[in-house]
């Protein structure tokens, strides 16, 4: 029995998709343990592109299960239609698909209460995501199993609606929403996706007893994560390796292989600190070249040079056992290129990362700088094939870290990718 993880190592926006698509051939279940719709992971082959928001990246694997757990929080209208285009695409669901019935629903006062509450502040897609998160914490959430449940649905959304109504309507003078209008559309989505709701953690018990190989799919990425990212300015789940246990409900013991996605240099969306952002003509360069806008939501990612610092902290924190690293194609054409080794406060140097946001705005990254090279590298598919440079910053991502790099994409799509032997 094995499960083998991927993980974005930066804030999110990594290229897990891609590297998850590329390996899901290999794998007998592909799952997703963690966040809702507020995540976007792009894929692309050949002309195609298409990007899922809830729908494990391994859908358009022929023959792999693929798993939503009761980790996510699931938008019903959202991913009913997510399903009905994958299908339009000729992929088969049935029997392929499973759907926790322990996840939470994303119902529509969850998005009208992020949306009236200062989500700008912290720069939130205003998807519902964190008020169901905080609806489960609460133990006042609605799961799948009960929305498949039409009498137990009713019962439970008259109330959650009368509650909701009276923060919408006395806190923030919104109008009321109707718990009947919303019971007769939900419980249309309902029907649609009851086929696909099982126990899902009892299906990758058995699954794992009979010797197949699960891989975990998170979103967003580590320096993100509700408790060890730069709080506040962080998602509402745990996009860590360890998010993987409580949100899929397997032992610890059955991870044997923990992926690292990183980018080869560093972007943001939203507000919090970034220590290497660059707000000059380099980072506009690597915005543009690297196509750097959300695929949720199509806002701007703030880009900047690769922090080592912060990608050593996310080695450690999840254990990874190798890295794929991204996008290193986007670097082509710079004269130099730079990697934060250090951070410097108060005239003091310090390797160390902190999550803690304020004291990160504060810090000034120290950088060694490397040969750039002007090569398209778009057609390598070997690692000896790369410029010197390239394998040189490569090397350094190794040497700092301690970990191998197995993986290269030099593009978007899937045959763009080197897998390197370690």
């Amino acid at each position: 029995m094995a499960v083998t993880v991927v993980v974005g190592s930066q804030w999110g926006d990594e290229g897990k998709g891609k590297v998850v698509d590329l390996l899901a051939s290999q794998f007998d279940v592909v799952a997703r343990y963690q966040g809702g719709a507020n995540a976007g992971h792009t894929i692309k082959w050949g002309d195609t592109t298409q990007v899922l928001h809830l729908l494990p990246s391994g859908v358009f694997a022929s023959g792999v299960h693929c798993l939503i757990g009761n980790g996510v929080v699931i938008d019903p209208k959202a991913l009913v239609s997510e399903i009905q285009k994958v299908q339009e695409l000729g992929y088969d669901l049935e029997g392929r698909l499973w759907i926790s019935r322990n996840a939470h629903c994303i119902l529509p006062y969850h998005q009208a209460l992020e949306s009236v509450r200062s989500a700008d502040r912290i720069g939130t897609t205003k998807r519902g995501i964190g008020p169901a998160y905080t609806d489960k914490i609460a133990r006042t959430g609605i799961r799948i199993g009960e929305l498949i449940d039409r009498d137990a649905f009713f019962k439970r959304l008259q109330v959650e609606v009368a509650q909701k109504n009276l923060v919408l309507r006395g806190a923030y003078g919104e109008r009321e929403l109707d718990a009947e209008e919303i019971f007769s559309e939900y419980t249309g989505y309902a029907e649609q996706l009851q086929e696909y709701v099982t126990d899902t953690t009892h299906f990758l018990h058995e699954a794992l007893d009979q010797g197949k190989q699960i891989l975990a799919e998170g979103a967003q990425g580590c320096l993100l994560d509700i408790d060890f990212g730069t709080y506040p300015y962080v998602t509402s789940s745990s996009p860590t390796a360890g998010g993987v246990c409580t949100g899929l409900g397997v032992s610890p013991t059955a991870i044997l292989r923990i992926i690292g996605i990183t980018k080869a240099y560093c972007t943001r969306v939203g507000h919090g600190p970034f220590p290497t952002e660059l707000t000059d003509h380099t980072g506009a360069h690597l915005q543009k070249t690297g196509g750097e806008f959300g695929a949720t939501t199509g806002r701007p990612r703030r880009c900047g040079w690769l922090d080592l610092v912060a990608l050593r902290y996310s080695c450690r924190l999840n254990g990874f056992s190798e890295l794929a690293l991204t996008k290193l194609d986007v670097l082509s054409g710079l004269e130099t290129v730079k990697v934060c080794v250090e951070y410097e406060q108060g005239g003091a140097a310090d390797s160390r990362f902190t999550n803690d946001a304020q004291a990160l705005e504060a810090v000034t990254p120290r950088y060694e700088v490397m040969q750039g090279w002007k090569e398209d590298i778009c057609g390598c598919r070997k690692f000896e094939a790369l410029p010197d440079a390239a394998k040189e910053l490569v090397h350094r991502i190794q040497s700092f870290t301690g970990i191998p790099v197995t993986m290269i994409s030099t593009g978007p799509r899937r045959s763009q990718t080197i897998q390197v032997d370690c």
